[in-house]
């Protein structure tokens, strides 16, 4: 019989998150340090907000957003360009045996924050909203 893993499934969602929070933590410097040889992304400031990892570790979505949510195509086309450099450096501060791969995605949350925070302020919804 071959051994089985006996972590429980919280302490497998525990390890996800944590790899994602250290794999964000690496972009993250990554990017502030400007170890990335590319004009766009030395010209830019980008937060990596959020790093999603696959529960096999073998998937990452990193949730980037440019400051001042500025020309974030062109950010998000240079992250990509650079997908293999970020990806190696990842696996070799991770020490893990495989890299995970990499996608790069915008963040929308904070477009959606500022929609919501728009429709509540709409007096046709505060009125739906108000008490009778």
């Amino acid at each position: 019989m071959m051994a089985r893993n006996t972590s429980t499934p919280e302490q497998q969602s525990v390890r996800v998150l944590k790899v994602g929070e250290r794999v964000r933590h690496i972009l993250s410097e990554l990017l502030a340090r400007g170890e990335v040889h590319d004009e766009v992304l030395t010209a830019h400031s980008v937060s990596v907000t959020e790093v999603r990892m696959t529960p096999d570790l073998r998937n990452a979505n990193a949730y980037v957003k440019p400051l001042l949510g500025e020309d974030e195509d062109v950010v998000l086309k240079a992250l990509r360009t650079n997908t293999a450099f970020f990806q190696r450096e990842v696996a070799k501060r991770l020490g893990l045996k495989f890299a995970p791969r990499l996608q790069f995605k915008p963040d929308e949350s904070f477009d959606e924050a500022e929609r919501i925070e728009r429709l509540l302020n709409d007096p046709k919804v505060a009125r739906d909203l108000g008490e009778d």
